[in-house]
């Protein structure tokens, strides 16, 4: 057993090193707070060619010389500004589909005002995104288009599709909320007839404030959006890209736009409450939403750890539509982890773009450059692994070898729940994956401190 006035020498140094820390952050918290005024966000070039009340339809400039002949139109929700798809230039999803050769067009839809309440689905659906769609096919000569739907986005994109299936030639569905019968997670369970009444809402704002949703989605986990990350934030706060990345995703939460009251009581009922649109029971201006035109090539791009739209509330849609070219990709990260994060840019959008690439009438991109591909490293055997279920319902790890059982991480010391959460999310599902991470890389990935990393790695090493 060691000295006690050792052991008390021992927490004197420590705590003499972390007010050292402590003093070195604060010295560069005016830089810090300077980087956090002039972030800039959506960068990509664009032009504004079409317009209708508050909606304005973005045309991004080309960044190839040869360029696929079905152009993209990117349909976001209408409860965040779009720009998230454009966050930063390493991490945008506009710049991959342009760099894979793609015509990119993108629906900015702007806030409502009080004379908007009474806008519904239909209005949306039927006017706003037929009249874009129809301002792409125009331009670009093509008679079906493209049409990537993310979130709500997605939701409006699918019924979309099936009231219009002449004018989409291929469908992409990023987190949609397509089927809520049990499986859509918290949202569909606070949202129940029986414990919610959005009438309530709109009959006491009119359109929804940003301010309420923004709270709702707070509350569906508390201590990471109100304690984790700002944690995080002081311990990175000296390096000036974790600052810039942070500050970016914070404008964007706090540009939160108002939901049009009508759109809100008719979405929450329809899709929500009654699962109309999965049951095929859903109507549009009087005309049904048939999923029996859903013919198209439709791919569903799914967050295995999506919290706002789990797996459950997408994947079922793809076996109550005709199509017989229907694929789901699956990726490891969250909801919007899957536009933002670095491992989604290297490793699933450019499977995203190869598939609308296949049915773009095969125009191949030449001598221009693409989505680039990650470099070889030590880490990419734990972060290129796969989760997948056993038939024994046990979460396993599916790389080339054979099935890995999951390791449970928060049995490491200085692992909590949060954290281990933010290690799956980069594919460390092990100890032996996090045992041959990278400890730099992977603290860029999740904005968790190097030093807590290296601490765990070692500590995985020994196991």
């Amino acid at each position: 057993m060691r000295n006690p006035y050792a052991l008390a020498l021992d927490a004197q140094r420590q705590a003499w090193e972390d007010a050292a820390e402590a003093a070195e952050r604060l010295q560069v918290a005016p830089d810090r707070a300077e980087t956090v005024n002039e972030v800039e966000v959506g960068q990509t070039p664009s032009e504004v060619v079409y317009e209708e009340n508050k909606l304005e339809l973005l045309h991004y400039e080309p960044q190839t010389e040869t360029r696929h002949d079905v152009p993209i139109l990117v349909v976001y929700a209408l409860i965040n500004r779009p720009y998230i798809l454009d966050l930063q230039p390493d991490r945008s999803v506009i710049r991959r589909l342009l760099e894979a050769g793609f015509d990119v067009y993108m629906i900015d839809w702007g806030e409502p005002s009080a004379l908007d309440r009474s806008l519904t689905l239909d209005d949306y659906v039927t006017r706003y995104v037929d009249n874009c769609v129809d301002v792409v096919r125009e331009r670009s000569g093509e008679d079906a288009i493209n049409v990537l739907g993310y979130c709500m986005g997605g939701t409006m994109s699918a019924m979309y599709a099936a009231l219009f299936p002449e004018k989409v030639g291929n469908l992409g569905l990023m987190a949609a909320g397509l089927c809520f019968a049990g499986e859509g997670g918290v949202l569909e369970l606070w949202g129940a007839e029986e414990y919610y009444d959005p009438e309530e809402v709109t009959d006491t704002f009119d359109n929804v404030p940003a301010e309420f949703l923004d709270v709702g989605f707070a509350l569906m986990d508390p201590v990471a959006n109100n304690v984790t990350k700002y944690v995080r934030f002081y311990e990175n706060v000296e390096d000036e890209d974790f600052v810039g990345n942070f500050a970016r995703m914070e404008r964007w939460l706090a540009e939160g736009i108002d939901v049009a009251g009508e759109t809100y009581d008719q979405f929450i009922r329809d899709v929500y409450q009654d699962n109309r649109l999965y049951e095929n029971e859903l109507y549009l201006d009087g005309t049904h939403v048939d999923l029996a035109n859903l013919e198209m090539p439709i791919l569903q791009i799914v967050a295995e750890y999506d919290h706002l739209i789990p797996p459950g509330a997408s994947k079922p849609f793809n076996e109550v539509v005709p199509s017989d070219d229907t694929e789901i990709m699956e990726f490891p990260t969250g909801h919007i982890g899957m536009s933002v994060s670095s491992r989604s840019h290297a490793e699933l959008w450019p499977d995203v773009c190869e598939w609308f690439e296949e049915r773009s009438n095969g125009t191949d991109v030449e001598g221009e450059p693409g989505v680039p591909e990650p470099e070889p490293e030590e880490a990419d055997a734990a972060l290129a692994e796969d989760v997948d279920v056993d038939e024994t319902g046990e979460e396993t790890l599916q790389a080339d070898g054979p099935a890995v059982e999951a390791d449970d991480l928060t049995d490491l010391d200085g692992v909590g729940e949060a954290y281990a959460t933010d290690l799956r999310e980069a594919g460390i599902e092990t100890f032996d994956g996090l045992a041959g991470a990278d400890a730099a890389a992977l603290a860029a990935e999740t904005g968790i401190a190097p030093g807590r990393i290296e601490n765990w790695i070692e500590q995985a090493r020994e196991r």
